[in-house]
């Protein structure tokens, strides 16, 4: 059984890089330019680098999440499929059986 693992184009990851760096650049560089004390341009950088590494950690657990419900979900289905199997063994067992006891008592 193979699982085809969907994957990203490189046209999408090249525009979710760009967008990225153009965001956080142009936010530090405003920053930068601000008319305020040096304390205050700190005080709004720290902001920055807390909020993205905050954003990056957010989105690494939902993935994390997402991943092991579709981990519990193959697990499931695994479960699921095996029971059916087992089902359709044992009943074709009980069919081929009540067959044979058929032909037993006609011949009887």
């Amino acid at each position: 059984m193979t699982h085809d693992v969907p994957r990203d184009t490189a046209a999408w990851r090249f525009q979710v890089w760009a967008s990225f760096v153009l965001a956080f650049g142009t936010t530090l560089i405003g920053i930068a330019y601000l008319p305020i004390d040096p304390w205050m341009k700190g005080y709004l950088a720290m902001g920055v680098l807390f909020t993205t590494g905050s954003s990056f950690t957010l989105s690494k657990t939902i993935r994390d999440e997402h991943e092991a419900q579709r981990f519990l979900s193959r697990i499931s289905e695994a479960k699921a499929e095996r029971i059916l199997r087992e089902y359709e063994l044992s009943d074709g067992r009980a069919q081929t059986s009540n067959q044979g006891h058929g032909v037993a008592r006609g011949a009887s």
